[in-house]
Order: C-alpha cells, then sequence, then structure tokens
C-alpha cells in the first residue's frame, strides 16, 4: 500500500486552521491502526495501536472524537486501498461478463493480500452508523455505482442503478470473498469466476428492466465522459 500518498493526500484533505496541527499525527494513528488490524484482526487494541504509532496510550483518542471515529478513518483508509486497486478494472472495455470478472479478479486480489482489512471493512461497512457514508462517492460502493452507470448509459439511455441494487450486489462479494479467504475450498480463479457469473445475473436482469439490451457478446467502450456504447 502506498501509505505516504494516502497520508499526504488526507493531510491535505483536513488541512483547516482549527485541525492543522493535529492532522499529521491524526493520519499516522489511521495508517497505525490499519496495519495493527492487518497483522492480528479487528479485535486490536488500542495499546497495539499506540505501540505502532509511536505515541502514549492515552494520547491516541486526543485525536479522535471517538472509538467509532478512528474505525471510520480506517474504513476510509481501506476503501482508498481497494479503489486504488480496483478501479484501472472498472475503466476497461469489453463484454459486460469480461469487465465484471476483471473487478472481480482484482477486489479478491486484494482481499488475498489484505484478508483482515477486508474483512474489517466488509463488516464495519455493514453497520447503521457507516451505512450513509459508504453510499458516497469516496468509498468503493461509490466507485462501482459510478461505474456501472457508465455502463449503463448510452446514447439513447441516462440510467442510474439505485443504491439498494448496488448495496445488495456488496453484499454478496463481500460475503463470497470473506467466505473464501475463511475456507479456501476453490481455487482463485474458481471463486473470481463463480462471484462475477453472480453478479453479472443481477447487473444482465437489472438492464434488461431498464430496457437495454446487453447480452454477454456486447462490447462495451467507455469514453473519457463516462458515456458508454454497446456494438
Amino acid at each position: 500500500m502506498d501509505l505516504a500518498k494516502w497520508v499526504d493526500t488526507a493531510v491535505v484533505r483536513r488541512s483547516t486552521a482549527h485541525e492543522s496541527h493535529r492532522a499529521p499525527r491524526r493520519e499516522q494513528i489511521v495508517v497505525a491502526a490499519a496495519a495493527a488490524i492487518e497483522e492480528c484482526g479487528a479485535g486490536v487494541g488500542t495499546a497495539q495501536i499506540a505501540d505502532r504509532a509511536g505515541v502514549a496510550r492515552p494520547h491516541v483518542y486526543r485525536h479522535f472524537d471517538s472509538k467509532d471515529d478512528l474505525e471510520s478513518e480506517v474504513l476510509r483508509f481501506a476503501a482508498t486501498q481497494l479503489i486504488e486497486a480496483v478501479r484501472p478494472a472498472m475503466r476497461q472495455s469489453g463484454t459486460a461478463p469480461v469487465i465484471i470478472e476483471g473487478v472481480i479478479a482484482a477486489a479478491v486480489g486484494w482481499a488475498e493480500e489484505h484478508p483482515n482489512l477486508y474483512r474489517f471493512m466488509a463488516a464495519r461497512q455493514q453497520t447503521k452508523a457507516t451505512h450513509r457514508a459508504r453510499l458516497g462517492r469516496t468509498r468503493f460502493l461509490g466507485e462501482v455505482v459510478v461505474a456501472a452507470s457508465a455502463y449503463l448509459r448510452t446514447s439513447e439511455a441516462q440510467v442510474d442503478p439505485p443504491d439498494g441494487v448496488m448495496a445488495g450486489l456488496m453484499g454478496m462479494v463481500d460475503a463470497g470473498i470473506i467466505w473464501w479467504l475463511d475456507h479456501h475450498d476453490e481455487s482463485r480463479d474458481e471463486v473470481v469466476t463463480r462471484i462475477a457469473h453472480q453478479v453479472w445475473l443481477v447487473m444482465g436482469d437489472l438492464a434488461q428492466g431498464l430496457g437495454l439490451a446487453i447480452d454477454d457478446d456486447s462490447v462495451l467502450t467507455v469514453h473519457d465522459d463516462r458515456r458508454s456504447e454497446w456494438t
């Protein structure tokens, strides 16, 4: 993970007069918490986070409003890393099944490299407190919504997939990937193919319901303005 790049970006985002002196240490703690979760799991303690961040344990929450605040920032950090891994696959041209399989392969690859962080992110994103934030355009789901909108948008139709449908898809993908991380009862290629097929069934049904004729052989080209063309 390119931690320095993420920290620099996050610091700029938080550079207000009130918090500018706290931002570097705050981001340092977020990175430390993510690393601790990656190594030890979501049940990591404050002492382990403080040790990794190089601060005294009582100082951890001087930089956050609460434990939930810290966890939300770790969620943002993890989602940013996953988005960077998956985004290139979302911008490819090709048939819908091929595009979807590329996206799932990228997500599975990232999860395999960061299993505990992926588990943390999936579990945290299912809570009521973060559900609304999860639908924001800075989250992985937001990236999927943007990509799906482009793939369902043509010169004759302007379509935005319902957030509820996309949230359900993400829940299915999360569950499938986490099951595989826990059991490894399929090869990596097999789990990617299976989950991608399930996603395509849902997306294909959604497209049909919207009156879009998209089949397994339709090739989609996504333009820079996010307008798509099926051929």
